[in-house]
């Protein structure tokens, strides 16, 4: 958490429902050095306030009544009126087993971070966001971020795909990013 200067021209949409965590996470904000922090207390509220004031970042908690933050990931990524479908999201959940980050990486998030909420994660998150951002996907099934996060080359059996066949750039990460991913995902 270096340069406070490097967030205050951006813009966050903080969902959650619990006033202590909103409040919490939005004093992490503040203490990074974002200035423009426009907060909601659920889904709908936070899709409303898309369209009014633009964000730069979306914050969600996963776990929200009615609609939970991948009912907003997928109303952000999917709906047709969505002002901006391309908007990095960043999902807050006490529970990061596999399945769940599954769950949670197929509705389109860029990023899960685990509760309770550090500025330092956070921090690096953000910064992961902005500084190695990953292609982003729209296809018949899927709409966010590239869900690969290194380059691997082709699936095993299949002879590369000519560049002008799809348009995914090679996503780059980090081995912290991976190694944290991967240990998320049990495969480590």
């Amino acid at each position: 958490m270096s340069d406070r200067s490097r967030y205050e021209h951006l813009s966050v949409l903080l969902v959650d429902d619990d006033r202590f965590m909103l409040t919490l996470v939005k004093t992490v904000l503040q203490s990074l050095g974002f200035k423009k922090i426009t907060d909601a207390t659920n889904a709908a509220d936070a899709f409303k306030a898309m369209k009014e004031t633009p964000a730069d970042l979306i914050i969600t908690d996963w776990e929200m009544e009615p609609l939970d933050g991948l009912d907003l990931i997928r109303m952000v990524r999917q709906a047709a009126d969505s002002p901006s479908q391309t908007v990095p999201i960043i999902l807050l959940s006490a529970y990061t087993d596999a399945r769940r980050v599954m769950e949670a990486r197929d509705a389109g998030v860029n990023e899960v971070v685990a509760k309770p909420v550090s500025a330092t994660a956070l921090d690096r998150r953000i910064a992961s966001i902005l500084t190695r951002p990953r292609a982003f996907i729209r296809t018949e099934f899927y709409s966010g971020p590239d869900r690969r996060r290194r380059d691997d080359g082709p699936p095993a059996g299949v002879k590369g795909r000519r560049a002008d066949d799809h348009d995914i750039a090679p996503a780059k990460g980090s081995a912290g990013d991976m190694d944290e991913i991967q240990a998320l995902l049990g495969r480590k």
